[in-house]
């Protein structure tokens, strides 16, 4: 399973109601600060931190009859474990990524579509990311602390491709949360025959830190 870089499709945001006010707060590109893990949190889980990548989206922001993309960078910090696959080895097999968006907003109105994404929306576009992810299906909710805030986690069942092999794989998902100038979302995945690994990942959305340690 591998993440590949997307663009995803524009959206249109409305805002007539701030028509003349786009030049001014410079609604063309804002770029978002990495996240990360407590090292202690994460060692204690097993995972190494592998990469830290680039979600590009665009949006278009309509303004009365004038319309500009609004480009978001979003951070992704990728964690990753090995663990044993039985025959199919020794392999990265379980990951976890932390996404930071930037937060954009005027006369208290929220910009960045992150935001308003449920966890099923979130979990769409990352199954557009990844190459060999699919099938993802929701099974249950439960509510979850990040950063001292109480968010939805959510659990998916789907499958994932593993040197040319379909995995059953658990997708847990949280949705964002305030990070300071950012927005913070997690998500891990891991084949559903390791039944502790779920423990594991919860650990890691709990030790999320608003920028990346040292």
């Amino acid at each position: 399973m591998k993440r590949r870089q997307v663009i995803a499709g524009a959206g249109t945001v409305g805002l007539a109601s701030l028509a003349g006010c786009l030049g001014t707060v410079g609604l063309d590109r804002h770029e978002a600060t990495p996240a990360g893990i407590d090292p202690e949190i994460r060692e204690e889980a097993g995972y190494e931190r592998t990469d830290v990548d680039e979600l590009r989206l665009e949006e278009t922001v309509s303004v009365s009859v004038i319309s500009q993309e609004l480009v978001l960078i979003n951070a992704l910090t990728e964690y990753e474990k090995t663990i044993d696959m039985g025959l199919l080895g020794e392999h990265q097999g379980a990951e976890f990524v932390v996404l930071s968006s930037p937060q954009v907003g005027i006369a208290g109105r929220q910009l960045n579509p992150i935001g308003e994404r449920s966890a099923s929306d979130l979990v769409n576009l990352v199954v557009d990311t990844y190459d060999g992810l699919g099938s993802v299906d929701h099974d249950s909710d439960e509510e979850l602390t990040v950063l001292e805030q109480s968010t939805t986690l959510s659990t998916f069942t789907g499958e994932a491709e593993f040197d040319g092999r379909t995995v059953d794989v658990d997708v847990l998902v949280t949705e964002t949360v305030d990070a300071g100038d950012d927005l913070v979302a997690t998500l891990g995945v891991y084949p559903t025959y390791l039944d502790d690994e779920g423990e594991y990942v919860r650990s890691l959305m709990g030790g999320v830190l608003e920028e990346l340690p040292d």
